[in-house]
């Protein structure tokens, strides 16, 4: 139903509020510009363009924040919502121009939002369709059109462009050509995902790229016996394409297909999304979080790892200083890789050498490094990832003839494994930063429940009537949380989670997959 919308003279009833809220509105505005200062003191009329322009100033230099009411399911205020957008925040020539590294030589250069530019632009959503992917692109500079044949520099693939549009809604409208600052929608690409820059063949350049948190809770998903399996890997691989956050790996013992995401709700829509491709149909298992594992103190770690077994045998020894790292010492390695061009390790394992006089060739440091990554990928005793940890091979013996860049590798992994049973280990479990907005007369219950659920609270806001609780709580006590909150304010309260970042916690609270409750 097409709902219309009246502009009216304001009634007398409210036109005395008005011309204070105005008078307001005049003196944040004159934080901004110097001539409208001059002609309030002055008390000259404003024009409606000059308090714009004023307004416009005030936002671009960040000075305040201008709020628009409305109602998008009466109509009210979208209009004017919309003309406040064009005239009042800023255009991309207002933007400065994008960093972005050309992927050869890791030089910077920068992308200025003109259309003289050569053409770079991000590709930031994809949506998985039955006649190919549609994937959306941010256009930072240059110009895009129809039967264009630009580069993917983050998998170094041309692509030839299909067809651009303007998404409305449900609706599209075809585009010949699309400048700085459009977002247009691609179809045809066939290698390019979220993430990804495009850019001129001529002038490559990697802008950077999007970072996704990683996953924080996993559950089982059990394929139907009437299942296809290449329809199901079909829709898994469409759903990973759709939504980056999305992890599925099959769990190497159990051989079942393991479901990660951000939480309950999302894994459960994503299963839901599953299931709306044709013949696929899953079961799902309880959700298990996603804990981490670090070691407890500094060790030095020596491993003699000698084997013979009658013709050429494996000799290699090694001696690696470990150490767990802490948040400023997280932010200096992740410098230091970004100082070098690489891309800091998503689990903060880093791993370098101080070998002297050659005791262990440089073609058996690669080797042992990468045995210590193995070995990291699942932990001892708990079987989590291993996160947070230095390791420094110091020094090491070789054999002229037994040593081997396979016997060093399996030195590394033995060496970690070691470690940390010698060092001890610390359990980790992700802590997500949750917001509980409900009305204040529940307040009292809904603190002690937090609290309960082991959760720390940092902040409580009150206004209107009702309450917003910040308090950062374990993922593994907020299973249920739903309909447990539902329950205790009959319907009236919610709550929104992200990850915050993972702390210890001791075994005996922690909801380990193998243990007996």
């Amino acid at each position: 139903k097409n709902i219309g919308y009246l502009i009216n003279e304001i009634p007398e009833s409210h036109a005395a509020e008005a011309a204070q809220r105005r008078e307001e509105l005049l003196e944040i505005a004159s934080l901004a510009s110097d001539e409208l200062a001059e002609l309030i003191l002055d008390g000259k009329e404003v024009s409606e363009n000059q308090l714009k322009s004023a307004i416009r100033a005030g936002t671009l230099k960040m000075l305040f924040t201008p709020v628009c009411c409305g109602s998008s399911k009466n109509f009210h205020g979208v209009q004017q919502l919309l003309d406040h957008v064009i005239d009042i925040l800023p255009s991309p020539t207002d933007r400065p121009p994008v960093d972005g590294i050309v992927p050869k030589t890791k030089e910077k250069v920068l992308r200025k939002p003109a259309t003289s530019e050569p053409f770079s632009g991000l590709a930031f959503k994809t949506v998985a369709e039955p006649t190919g992917d549609l994937v959306y692109v941010r256009i930072y500079s240059g110009e895009l059109r129809p039967g264009d044949t630009v580069n993917n520099t983050t998998n170094n693939r041309s692509e030839r462009i299909g067809r651009l549009y303007r998404m409305m809604g449900n609706k599209r409208e075809e585009l010949e050509v699309a400048g700085p600052g459009n977002i247009v929608a691609v179809i045809g690409l066939k290698s390019t995902f979220t993430g990804n820059t495009l850019c001129s063949q001529n002038a490559p350049v990697a802008l950077e790229s999007i970072t996704f948190p990683k996953p924080v809770i996993s559950m089982a998903v059990v394929p139907d016996k009437s299942n296809d399996e290449s329809k199901l890997g079909d829709a898994l691989q469409r759903l990973l394409r759709d939504d980056p956050t999305i992890k599925a790996h099959t769990d190497p013992e159990t051989k079942q297909l393991i479901l990660s995401g951000m939480g309950e709700l999302h894994l459960e829509v994503s299963v839901d999304k599953l299931h709306r491709f044709p013949g696929v149909k899953v079961a799902t298992g309880k959700p298990m979080v996603a804990y981490r594992q670090t070691i407890a103190r500094p060790i030095t770690q020596e491993t003699r790892y000698i084997k013979q077994t009658g013709g050429r045998g494996k000799f290699a020894v090694v001696v690696v200083e470990y150490k767990p790292l802490n948040k400023e010492e997280q932010d200096i390695w992740a410098k230091k890789m970004e100082e070098e061009g690489e891309l800091p390790d998503p689990n903060n394992i880093y791993f370098h050498d101080k070998i002297t006089g050659g005791v262990v060739p440089k073609e058996y440091v690669k080797p042992t490094e990468e045995g210590i990554r193995d070995a990291a990928v699942k932990g001892a005793k708990y079987g989590f990832p291993c996160v947070d940890i230095e390791a420094c091979l110091v020094d090491g013996k070789i054999h002229p003839v037994d040593s081997s860049q396979d016997a060093f590798k399996l030195a590394g992994w033995e060496n970690f494994r070691d470690a940390q049973q010698a060092a001890g280990i610390l359990l980790l479990e992700p802590i997500m930063k949750v917001a509980v907005v409900a009305p204040e007369k529940y307040m009292g219950s809904l603190t002690g429940d937090l609290s309960r659920r082991r959760g720390i609270i940092q902040d409580t806001v009150t206004a209107n009537g009702r309450v917003t609780i910040m308090a950062q709580v374990p993922l593994a006590e907020l299973f249920g949380y739903t309909t447990d909150i539902r329950g205790s304010t009959s319907g009236t309260a919610s709550f929104t989670m992200e990850p915050s970042h993972y702390a210890e916690v001791k075994e005996e609270l922690a909801d380990l997959p193998n243990k007996k409750s």
